[in-house]
């Protein structure tokens, strides 16, 4: 059995172990997440939070792309979020990896130059600082006034806040 199938396996037996529901798509909390695909990271236990409370949106380094702005849009003027929370952690995959690097080490193997942005970084703490401003500053987005970022220690797994700074 492979791992895709094992964890279909689960979820039948988690599905058989709830009653159904139905969840608004609002997000009780008026609150979109987003965070780094660590999977060392459960953003719903760190923060206990339940299903149907919030947006969380992930990708590798919980960059601020266009992509996570076009949800963030969504999320806002659709779904009824009215705050930004930004979570990076301390120990990210982000962090050993250079731009230049990687973006040519995927143009060797495949011939083809990369599109993507990488967005490495060496600084945790600046990078939620430019997600921060990447997020106030986008047009796109109705509620920019509450953005609040974080960095999560994966060791000791608490939050600490990173001020935006000007």
């Amino acid at each position: 059995m492979d791992t895709i199938d094992s964890l279909l396996e689960n979820n039948q037996t988690f599905a058989a172990g709830l009653a159904e529901r139905h969840l608004d798509v609002e997000p009780q909390r008026h609150l979109a997440i987003v965070t780094c695909m660590d999977s060392r990271l459960d953003v719903f236990a760190a923060l206990g939070l339940g299903h149907g409370e919030a947006h969380v949106l992930r990708n590798a380094g919980g960059i601020i792309t266009d992509d996570v702005i076009r949800s963030l849009a969504l999320s806002q003027r659709r779904l009824g979020t009215r705050e930004v929370m930004l979570i990076h952690h301390d120990d990210c995959g982000m962090q050993k990896i250079t731009e230049e690097g990687f973006r040519t080490e995927l143009q060797e193997t495949t011939g083809v130059a990369p599109s993507f942005a990488i967005e490495s970084f060496s600084d945790v703490e600046e990078d939620v600082r430019q997600s921060i401003r990447r997020v106030r500053s986008s047009p796109f987005l109705p509620h920019r006034e509450t953005v609040r970022g974080f960095v999560y220690d994966v060791d000791t797994h608490r939050l600490r806040e990173v001020e935006a700074g000007e």
